[in-house]
């Protein structure tokens, strides 16, 4: 039913969510394998997607390796690594908080203002 209801802003929020919640196994992956031998670590793309995603409606994050940062063990990437969590914590939040004000919107809507 509220697929019917939300508009785009609900579709992009829904999609960078999405990639949001792979980026944060993205990064749980490359903190799990810092110290493993010939480990690429791990991202997501997306951006580039999100773009074509409002014009066609089809496209969904995925993970990708990041081989323009080598390979093998990298212990001096758990704190890039923190970082990226933290931010990519905090960006979730926010996506989460504006999906559910946007349905809090829709929920006055349907009730006509009626509590």
């Amino acid at each position: 039913m509220i697929e019917g209801l939300e508009g785009v802003g609900a579709a992009a929020v829904r999609l960078a969510l999405d990639a949001a919640a792979l980026r944060h196994q993205a990064i749980a992956h490359n903190l799990a394998n810092l110290n493993s031998e010939n480990y690429v670590p791990m991202g997501v793309r997306f951006d580039a997607q999100l773009a074509a995603a409002r014009r066609a409606g089809g496209e969904r994050p995925e993970l990708v390796q990041e081989s323009w940062r080598g390979s093998g063990p990298r212990p001096q990437d758990v704190d890039l690594e923190m970082v990226r969590l933290s931010e990519n914590t905090i960006h979730y939040q926010a996506l989460l908080k504006a999906l559910g004000k946007q349905l809090a919107i829709l929920n006055v809507a349907l009730s006509e203002g009626r509590r």
